[in-house]
């Protein structure tokens, strides 16, 4: 089976590592106050919507962080095993990511050697992708993870089985056809159940 998986807050915890460096940014370069809006009402620009910046502030803040995010990023819990176990059972891995390129850096090979020292074998990665349905396509991916809702919802239109990684931004949404997934066990567990329902891998 083709299993597409995306990167930050599916396969690491990218959004607490930012969220620390966004406190750090707001208190001691912006000098602001942390007023903290409605988590509910963010899909998107988690950091300068959270916290009430201008674009500005917030591109400030991406040309600033965004290497070190990705460079020190963890692992979720269980990943690297699940993704092994999946492997050896003949899945072929695809990383599809909306990682964007940067001037500054190289972001895939900066993903790559991410990809490495965490000893995460792969069939393919596809680096800024906004439209993420369309790389399932070409890929024949059959099972697709990301815990961005639009990309579930396009993902989904698409006729692919679909899950959404648990997160504080997607907390609140629910779609009957879109399994919510809460650890990489779970994950499996998931695959594993699908196989059966479709007969197998392919």
């Amino acid at each position: 089976m083709n299993i597409g998986i995306d990167i930050d807050d599916t396969l690491t915890n990218t959004y607490e590592l930012a969220f620390n460096y966004a406190e750090e940014y707001t208190v001691n370069e912006l000098k602001k106050e942390i007023q903290y809006v409605n988590r509910e009402r963010i899909r998107n620009r988690f950091t300068q919507n959270f916290h009430g910046w201008s674009e500005e502030e917030d591109r400030a803040f991406w040309d600033k962080y965004y290497e070190i995010i990705v460079k020190n990023v963890r692992i979720k819990p269980f990943a690297k095993e699940v993704i092994d176990k999946l492997r050896d059972e003949g899945d072929c891995i695809y990383f599809i990511t909306a990682r964007h390129i940067s001037e500054k850096f190289d972001i895939e090979e900066v993903t790559r050697t991410w990809l490495k020292k965490h000893e995460i074998e792969y069939k393919g990665i596809y680096l800024n992708i906004s439209d993420k349905a369309k790389v399932i396509k070409n890929n024949n991916i059959d099972f697709f993870i990301d815990d961005n809702i639009t990309n579930c919802l396009n993902v989904l239109e698409t006729g692919i089985k679909t899950c959404i990684m648990d997160g504080l931004i997607n907390c609140n949404f629910y779609n009957e056809k879109i399994e919510r997934i809460y650890s990489w066990p779970h994950l499996y567990q998931v695959i594993s159940r699908y196989k059966k329902e479709i007969g197998g891998s392919k």
